[in-house]
């Protein structure tokens, strides 16, 4: 390795949090994290803190301080291209970063940006950040009674319904009679999942009145509300975005391979068009074995790519990441209760939101008690 090789993090994802947990300093290499916003939001716990079970501080990873355990520069600014001829990337107003290596772990919006009026009047629910500032601003007008308990999801996936429970809950606990519709192109909603959770959750929403529109589209959001395409028009004050995943726009201005817009990588998570980039976290497509977005893959990808990013300096031999095929979904339901989709058995209760808190707490407890500076 020469003298002061550079490794670059773009993005405070799970992953790169992990790897920077794991790190020792070295006298021969100088790491850099780059990322918009000072800390990063644990999406485990999102559903949590819109219910109100969570402060915002209980989700939230402190990067500077993360990066300064790990002995690393921590630039805040937005990424948004890279010169890989120079090998630079390249920061929203500011001076260019170099990079040796360079690793992405930038997550996933849910912005849909060619729906009218969404940019204006609705709220994605990632960036995480964003959402949980925007859902805080919406609480204290309603509480000011300057906005109506009213709120529009728009996607009824997994999340979407997560997140429709969760405002409801914190609605109804803050004393306000709340109206919550869910819609959803598709005919039926959560059809990924196992019977017993399935059954769960549709029940739940019917027990929290949460209005289900299936085999809907919206057709644009204005200031008052969602206009479907039939041309029926639902009041709203606050507009979820939640239908899909999608990937950054300006990764498609870099010239790597991508799928779908997302970074295709090996086996190795390594770029199959540039060794010198890695991509892990719902950012990256795995060539290899495709999997759902979901942070479950970015934890266990973590400590795989601090070792091959270590290798594509040092030209050592990199390991090869597995996901597994089978993983566990804790599911919150807006009330201290969870279901669990893992068998087909109907699993749910207060005390699998207890498991699920325990292990989300558990996570979040790597990054709360950081060891001394540039120790593993």
């Amino acid at each position: 390795m020469s003298t002061r090789a550079h490794l670059v993090l773009i993005g405070g994802g799970h992953a790169h949090a992990l790897v920077l947990r794991g790190m020792r300093q070295r006298p021969d290499l100088s790491v850099t994290l780059i990322d918009p916003a000072p800390r990063a939001a644990y999406s485990g716990m999102l559903p949590g803190f819109i219910a109100g079970h969570y402060p915002r501080a209980a989700l939230e990873i402190d990067l500077a301080r993360l990066a300064r355990a790990a002995g690393a520069r921590f630039v805040i600014g937005r990424a948004e291209g890279l010169d890989r001829a120079r090998r630079h990337v390249l920061v929203a107003g500011q001076a260019p970063v170099p990079y040796d290596i360079l690793s992405l772990d930038i997550g996933i919006t849910s912005d849909l940006p060619d729906l009218p009026g969404f940019a204006d009047h609705a709220v994605p629910a990632k960036p995480l950040g964003h959402f949980a500032d925007r859902w805080a601003g919406f609480l204290a007008g309603v509480a000011a009674g300057h906005a109506a308990p009213r709120v529009v999801v728009i996607g009824a996936g997994v999340a979407g319904v997560e997140l429709a429970l969760a405002a409801r809950h914190r609605l109804a606990k803050g004393g306000a009679a709340p109206e919550l519709t869910l819609i959803e192109a598709s005919d039926e909603i959560l059809h990924d999942l196992r019977p017993g959770a399935r059954t769960a959750l549709l029940e739940a929403l019917a027990r929290a009145g949460i209005a289900l529109r299936t085999g809907s589209r919206v057709a644009r959001i204005g200031p008052g509300g969602v206009t479907l395409a039939d041309g029926e028009s639902l009041p709203a004050a606050f507009v979820i975005g939640a239908a899909g995943a999608r990937p950054q726009g300006w990764l498609g201005e870099t010239g790597l391979a991508l799928t779908e817009g997302f970074v295709t990588v090996d086996r190795t998570l390594r770029s199959v068009s540039d060794p010198r980039v890695f991509a892990a976290g719902d950012c990256a497509h795995l060539s290899h074995a495709p999997r759902p977005k979901a942070g479950v893959f970015a934890v266990r990808e973590a400590p795989i790519l601090a070792r091959n990013l270590i290798a594509g300096l040092t030209g050592g031999p990199m390991r090869a990441y597995r996901p597994q095929r089978r993983y566990l979904k804790l599911i919150s339901m807006g009330e201290k209760r969870a279901a669990a989709d893992r068998l087909a058995l109907r699993i749910e209760g207060r005390w699998v939101w207890h498991w699920k808190d325990r292990i989300d707490r558990g996570f979040m407890r790597r990054f709360q008690d950081l060891p001394p500076t540039g120790c593993p």
